[in-house]
């Protein structure tokens, strides 16, 4: 008997899903195994634009001052994990020091998402694991990273610091801080650590603000108590004589830019504070800055008080910045950088990252390396200039780079 038209039909359909679904297994099976060869594929971080090659040192400092107010155990002094980058003898390295040694390995991406990020292993920086430390007196630069982030995801921008005679400390905030090490092992965020779940997302709310200046006044007591250890390892050791001590500029990015511009609002050796697209939060917002202060925000950003707010969170970033600078009587200098997003002020920009997972993470169109170029050129000429005074046109005249806006430049 023929077949009827609905019984052809019928087949039809159920071929074409099943073509369908095996076309899929196939593009997703080829999708996988690309994302798979992608990241295993060596990245290497941008080559640091100084003279100095760069040396690297991993220490902990306990400030037996401090009972942390972050530790899930009550009464445990403040302990701290900090990556010194610093000017090194030159040809003293043979083999660039690992991007995330030991523990620090834990900053990669877990479980299945961990498949589709570049491996810490494959990426590739350029400063060398506790060389001899140039001869010379090297200001210091106090660099604290985003919430959640730690010091060797702001590896391209320290190591470029180094490389032009700088001592840069990475302060990564413990309990703050994803992940952090200490004495060899892994330690996890605290809840108290982070942002409540009830203002987090939602920075307009005074409860926000109340947990954003709890935060800040911890992290810039990070910031202040690692620049008065650095000043001490002019004692004796390998830094011994090497320290600038009576030099310091803050920087950060995010929420380590706001604990910049705090901790030099009240340190008397500071030169200067850079805040990396970082609302601001603590006295600092109602004292202001009587220091130079840098303000570079992504392509939408707030944080130079100049943009057109999209909503609440916003306009809360807008206007904590116009009452800093009302108040500020230091020089400002402030930019936006187009096509970049928050993410991109950090190694973010260089890591391979698999479709899914790049569209969770705030990274712009704009190339991770140049985004990280333009960053450091523009850091790194408000640094000389605030600590050796020396004239940078870069930072008054007209940008080489045509993703920079300027917003504000003193002269």
């Amino acid at each position: 008997m023929a077949e009827g038209t609905g019984g052809r039909l019928k087949r039809r359909w159920v071929r074409w899903v099943l073509w369908t679904a095996l076309a899929c297994l196939v593009l997703s099976g080829g999708y996988a195994g690309y994302v798979a060869i992608r990241a295993a594929q060596p990245v290497t971080l941008p080559v640091p634009s100084g003279s100095f090659q760069v040396g690297r040192s991993l220490v902990e400092w306990t400030d037996s001052t401090r009972t942390d107010p972050l530790a899930p155990q009550p009464g445990t002094p403040r302990e701290l994990s900090v990556w010194l980058w610093y000017p090194g003898v030159p040809g003293s390295g043979t083999q660039p020091a690992p991007y995330t040694p030991g523990a620090w390995e834990g900053l990669h991406l877990g479980g299945v998402a961990g498949l589709g990020e570049t491996g810490f292993s494959d990426v590739r920086g350029h400063s060398y694991a506790d060389v001899p430390v140039a001869a010379g007196r090297f200001p210091v630069v106090v660099l604290e990273p985003g919430m959640g982030l730690a010091a060797p995801q702001y590896t391209a921008l320290a190591e470029d610091l180094a490389s032009h005679g700088y001592l840069v400390a990475g302060v990564t905030p413990s309990y703050s801080a994803n992940l952090t090490v200490l004495d060899g092992r892994a330690v996890p965020a605290s809840a108290r650590g982070k942002p409540s779940e009830s203002s987090n997302g939602n920075e307009h709310s005074g409860e926000a603000q109340s947990d954003g200046d709890r935060l800040v006044s911890v992290w810039a007591a990070d910031d202040r108590f690692a620049a008065a250890q650095l000043a001490a390892l002019n004692a004796g050791g390998r830094f011994a004589g090497h320290v600038d001590a009576g030099t310091v500029v803050y920087a950060g990015h995010s929420f380590g830019g706001a604990a910049a511009l705090e901790a030099c609002r009240t340190d008397s050796h500071c030169a200067g504070a850079a805040d990396l697209d970082g609302t601001q939060y603590g006295p600092v917002v109602r004292a202001g800055l009587g220091k130079p202060m840098l303000l570079i925000g992504s392509q939408d950003s707030c944080i130079t008080g100049t943009c057109q707010a999209a909503d609440a969170r916003d306009q809360a970033s807008r206007d904590a910045a116009r009452t800093m600078l009302a108040a500020s009587t230091g020089g400002v200098w402030s930019y936006r950088i187009t096509g970049a997003e928050h993410f991109n002020f950090s190694d973010y920009g260089n890591y391979y990252l698999a479709a899914p997972i790049r569209s969770q993470i705030p990274l712009g169109p704009i190339d991770g390396s140049e985004a990280l170029t333009i960053t450091g050129a523009y850091l790194g000429a408000f640094i000389d200039h605030v600590a050796l005074g020396r004239p940078e046109p870069l930072l008054n005249g007209h940008s080489p780079y045509p993703q920079v806006e300027v917003q504000h430049a003193p002269g």
